[in-house]
């Protein structure tokens, strides 16, 4: 995927992350979280010898937005 399409990819999955944890980050920080999030799902998925995020679809929407809601539950675990 090219720059503008991770970027609008990060922010989808951001969003809808950050809806299923009730919390409110801002489209900018959303957008970071689904991009970090895309990665952070992608390294899970790879201990379980399947792949991370392979382009735009649901497969990789899905691996986005659990590394997403991973990474908002241990940022509030940190926070606290």
């Amino acid at each position: 995927m090219g720059l503008l399409m991770w970027i609008v990819f990060g922010a989808l999955v951001g969003i809808v992350a950050s809806s299923l944890m009730k919390s409110s980050n801002g489209l900018i920080l959303d957008t970071l979280l689904g991009i970090v999030g895309a990665f952070l799902g992608g390294w899970i998925m790879s201990f379980f010898n399947k792949s991370g995020v392979t382009g735009f679809n649901l497969y990789s929407f899905l691996v986005a937005l659990l590394g997403a809601v991973i990474l908002i539950a241990v940022v509030r675990g940190i926070r606290r």
